[in-house]
C-alpha cells in the first residue's frame, strides 16, 4: 500500500516523470497554523540541482532541478488546517525521460526496474523509476512538515554521520562520482523535547512505527535505536540507562529514548543505513529480457552519489510522522479513558 498511518495518515502519489507527485494527509487536526512557505526549509534540503548546489555535500545529488513548489489544494482555509484531508502537489517539469529507455529491457542491478514490472504485471511506469523513485519523497517531506508542527517543543536534528565508510562525507562522494559509482551512507536522527508515554508494549511500539515509516523511504537497509546492534555485544550492567529523574531521566541513553516500546522522555535517538544508489556509470551486469541473455549495463541520467545527501531529511520526515500519529493515537486514548470515567 501506498498509505501510513492509524489517525494521522498518509498517502504517497505520483510518479518520476509523470505530471506531478505529492501527498494526502488524514486526520490532521483542524487550526494548525500552516503556509506554502512552512515547507520551504525542508523542501530545500532534498532538493537536488542548481538549487542545491550551495549546500554541503551538494557534489553527491542529481542535476535534475524541481522548483519543489507546493500546491495545497484542499484542508486549509485562511491559514490553518480545517481538519480536513489536506493534498499537497508537486509538478514535475525538469524530466528527461529518454534516459530510462533502456531500463525497459535491461532493469538495473539493485533496482525495481524488475520487481516492478512483476509486480504489476508489466504496468509500471518506468521513466525516472515511476512510482519507486525517490522524487515521491517530496510528499513524505511535505507531511513531515504537517506532523512536526502537530508535535510542539519537539526538537529533530539530523546527521549524515558517515558515507562509503568515511566520516568526510563530501570527499566520498566527490570521488564516487568521479569514479562513475555511488556511496551508502549512515544517517542519525535525534528528536528532544517528545515526552513519556507514546507508543505500545509490542506490534504499536515506538520503535516498529518508526522503523515502518523509515523503510518506506526508497535506498533504506537498516534501522537502529540507540546503541542498536552494539547492544549484542554489552552485559546488561553496560547497556542498562541508570534512572536519575521521577521523570524517567536517565543518566546515559543506550535505549534511544524507548523502554518496552514506549517513549521514556529522554531524547530519541535513532540510526538509519541508507545503501548506494543503484544507478551507476560503471558497467555493471545484469539481464536482457528482450534476448533472455546476459549484458553490460551502463547508466545514464541525473543520478545521486549519494542519496543520504538529499534523503536525510525524508528519514527525518518518516520520524515525525510516526510520532505525530502515536501523539494523536496517546491523545484520542486519554480522551477516551476521561470521557468513559466522565460517565
Amino acid at each position: 500500500m501506498n498509505s501510513f498511518g492509524t489517525i494521522f495518515r498518509i498517502s504517497l502519489f505520483g510518479e518520476s516523470h509523470g505530471p506531478a507527485v505529492g501527498v494526502l494527509v488524514d486526520g490532521c487536526p483542524p487550526g494548525l497554523k500552516l503556509d506554502a512557505s512552512d515547507f520551504e526549509a525542508d523542501l530545500a534540503r532534498r532538493r537536488g540541482g542548481l538549487a542545491g548546489s550551495a549546500r554541503a555535500g551538494a557534489a553527491g545529488t542529481t542535476a535534475r532541478a524541481e522548483a519543489d513548489l507546493p500546491e495545497i489544494l484542499s484542508g486549509l482555509y485562511q491559514g490553518h488546517t480545517t481538519g480536513t484531508p489536506i493534498l499537497i502537489l508537486f509538478r514535475n517539469e525538469d524530466t528527461r525521460s529518454g534516459d530510462y529507455e533502456a531500463f525497459l529491457s535491461v532493469p538495473r542491478p539493485g533496482h525495481a526496474d524488475l520487481t516492478g514490472r512483476q509486480r504489476y504485471l508489466g504496468y509500471a511506469d518506468p521513466r525516472g523509476g515511476g512510482h519507486f523513485s525517490g522524487r515521491v519523497t517530496a510528499g513524505l517531506v511535505a507531511a513531515g512538515v504537517i506532523a512536526k508542527g502537530l508535535l510542539p517543543g519537539a526538537v529533530f536534528r539530523t546527521a549524515i554521520l558517515e558515507a562509503g565508510g568515511r566520516r568526510d562525507v563530501e570527499a566520498a562522494c566527490e570521488e564516487a562520482r568521479a569514479a562513475g559509482d555511488s556511496v551508502g551512507a549512515l544517517v542519525e536522527i535525534r528528536v528532544s523535547g517528545i515526552g513519556a508515554g507514546l507508543g505500545e508494549p509490542f506490534f504499536g511500539a515506538v520503535e516498529s512505527h518508526i522503523a515502518e515509516a523509515l523503510f518506506a523511504v526508497p535506498g533504506v537497509r537498516g534501522v537502529e535505536f540507540g546503541d542498536g546492534f552494539r547492544a549484542a555485544a554489552m552485559r546488561g550492567s553496560e547497556h542498562n540507562d541508570p534512572i536519575i529523574a521521577v521523570d524517567g531521566r536517565t543518566a546515559k541513553n543506550g535505549a534511544g529514548g524507548v523502554n518496552g516500546g514506549i517513549t521514556n522522555g529522554n531524547e530519541i535517538v535513532v540510526r538509519v543505513a541508507m545503501k548506494p544508489a543503484s544507478t551507476i556509470a560503471r558497467p555493471q551486469r545484469t539481464l536482457d529480457l528482450d534476448s533472455g541473455t546476459e549484458t553490460v549495463l551502463e547508466g545514464k541520467g541525473r543520478h545521486d552519489a549519494c542519496i543520504a545527501i538529499r534523503g536525510a531529511v525524508a528519514l527525518e520526515a518518516a520520524v515525525a510522522i510516526a510520532l505525530a500519529d502515536l501523539a494523536i493515537l496517546a491523545q484520542s486514548h486519554d480522551y477516551a479513558i476521561g470521557a468513559h470515567h466522565d460517565a
